[in-house]
C-alpha cells in the first residue's frame, strides 16, 4: 500500500513538473510570436530580428556574456523566490544589493588574508549587511504588522539616499585628489579569479551553487517545508506549532542575504570597490521577472536567467542592424507577462483534473465497497 502511494505521488509529481515545463515552453513561444506581430506593425522584419538574435548570440563571445548577465540575475531571482515561496514579496531586493556592496567592498579594504579567506570573509560580510537591510522590513512586519510590499519599497529609497551619504562622507577614495568615484580598490588577494579571462567570473560557479543550496534547503529539509507550509497556510501552519513571526525574520533575512550577492560579480571580479556609477543598478526589479518566469524553481530561475542574459547580450547588435534594442525589453516583459498568465490557467486546470480524479476515485471505492 505504501509502495503505491509513494508510485503516485513520484508519478503526480513528475505529471505536474511535465506540465509546468509544457505550459513554459508554449507561453515563450506565444511571447515571441506576440513580439513578431508588434515588429511588423512598427515596419520590421521579426524573422530578420530573430535570426539577428541567434546569429549573434550563439557565438562563443556572446555565450560568454551571456553567463555573465545571467549571473547576479541568479542571484537576485532567488532571493525574491525565497520570499515568494513563503508568500513574501521582498520587493527590497535593490536595496539590500547596494547596501551590501557598499559595506562589503569597504570591509575588504580593511583586512588581510589569503585570497580564499579574503574572498570569503567579503562574501560574508555582503551577505550580513543584506541580512541586517533586510531584517528591518521583518521587524517592521513582525513588531507593528507593516505590509513588506510597503516597507522594502520605502526602505530602497532610504538605501539610495543613505549609501549615498556613506560613500560621500567617509568611504570615498580621494587619494587621487577626488578624480576616482569609487572605495579604496580591494587588494588583489580580494579578487575572485575568472574562469574565462575578462569574460566570465567565478562568481557564475558561486550562482550555480546558490541555486543548488537554495534547492536543498527550500524542497528537501524540513525547514523549507515549514518555510513552505507557512506560505501556503499560515493558519494551518501556526496550528501546526510552527512560529509565525520566526518564519518571517529568518525568511526576510535568508533572503537578504542571497540578495547580499548580487554586486559581487561586479565589486570582487570587475571593478575591485564600489561606486555609484560602478555598480549596476535594477537588478532586484529584473530578478521578480526571473523568479516568476522560473516559477521559484532552482532549474527555472537558472534557465531564465539565461534567457535574459542571452536576451541582454544581443541588444546592442540589434540596434547597430536598425532594430531598436528596446524589443530585447519588450520581448522579456511579453515573455514574463504570457508565461505568468499561461502558467495560472495551466495550474488551475491541472488541480482541476487533480480534484476531479480524486472524487472519482473516492466514488468507485465507495462502490466496491
Amino acid at each position: 500500500m505504501n509502495q503505491q502511494l509513494t508510485t503516485q505521488r513520484n508519478f503526480d509529481s513528475m505529471r505536474k513538473s511535465l506540465n509546468t515545463l509544457g505550459s513554459s515552453v508554449s507561453a515563450i513561444i506565444l511571447a515571441l510570436s506576440i513580439c513578431a506581430v508588434l515588429l511588423l506593425v512598427t515596419g520590421k522584419d521579426p524573422f530578420a530580428a530573430y535570426s539577428k538574435i541567434l546569429e549573434t548570440g550563439l557565438t562563443g563571445e556572446k555565450l560568454l556574456e551571456m553567463l555573465k548577465r545571467a549571473t547576479p540575475l541568479i542571484f537576485s531571482a532567488i532571493a525574491v523566490a525565497i520570499g515568494f515561496k513563503m508568500n513574501l514579496f521582498n520587493i527590497g531586493v535593490e536595496g539590500q544589493y547596494l547596501f551590501a556592496a557598499l559595506v562589503a567592498a569597504e570591509m575588504a579594504t580593511h583586512v588581510s588574508l589569503p585570497r580564499p579567506l579574503h574572498i570569503l570573509f567579503i562574501l560574508v560580510v555582503a551577505m550580513v549587511a543584506g541580512a541586517a537591510w533586510a531584517s528591518i522590513a521583518a521587524f517592521l512586519k513582525i513588531a507593528r504588522g507593516v505590509n513588506e510590499v510597503i516597507s522594502t519599497i520605502m526602505l530602497n529609497y532610504i538605501a539610495l539616499s543613505f549609501i549615498q551619504w556613506l560613500f560621500e562622507s567617509f568611504f570615498r577614495d580621494d587619494s587621487d585628489g577626488g578624480l576616482n568615484v569609487k572605495t579604496t580598490k580591494i587588494a588583489p588577494s580580494g579578487r575572485m579569479p575568472d574562469l574565462v579571462h575578462d569574460r566570465l567570473n567565478g562568481m557564475f560557479i558561486v550562482a550555480l551553487v546558490v541555486a543548488f543550496l537554495y534547492w536543498i534547503v527550500v524542497f528537501r529539509s524540513r525547514f523549507g517545508f515549514r518555510l513552505r507550509a507557512s506560505g501556503l497556510n499560515p493558519i494551518a501552519a501556526r496550528t501546526a506549532g510552527i512560529p509565525a513571526n520566526r518564519m518571517v525574520l529568518i525568511a526576510l533575512m535568508l533572503s537578504g542575504a542571497v540578495a547580499g550577492l548580487i554586486a559581487m560579480p561586479a565589486v570582487i571580479g570587475d571593478v575591485y570597490g564600489y561606486g555609484p556609477s560602478a555598480i549596476a543598478t535594477q537588478f532586484g526589479f529584473a530578478g521578480i521577472s526571473v523568479a516568476l518566469l522560473g516559477r521559484n524553481h532552482p532549474i527555472g530561475i537558472v534557465g531564465a536567467a539565461l534567457l535574459f542574459g542571452f536576451l541582454d547580450s544581443t541588444s546592442a547588435v540589434l540596434q547597430l542592424s536598425g532594430i531598436p534594442s528596446s524589443i530585447v525589453k519588450v520581448i522579456q516583459a511579453i515573455i514574463v507577462l504570457v508565461v505568468v498568465i499561461v502558467n495560472e490557467a495551466s495550474s488551475r486546470r491541472y488541480n482541476r483534473r487533480t480534484a476531479e480524479r480524486a472524487a472519482a476515485d473516492l466514488k468507485s471505492q465507495e462502490v466496491q465497497s
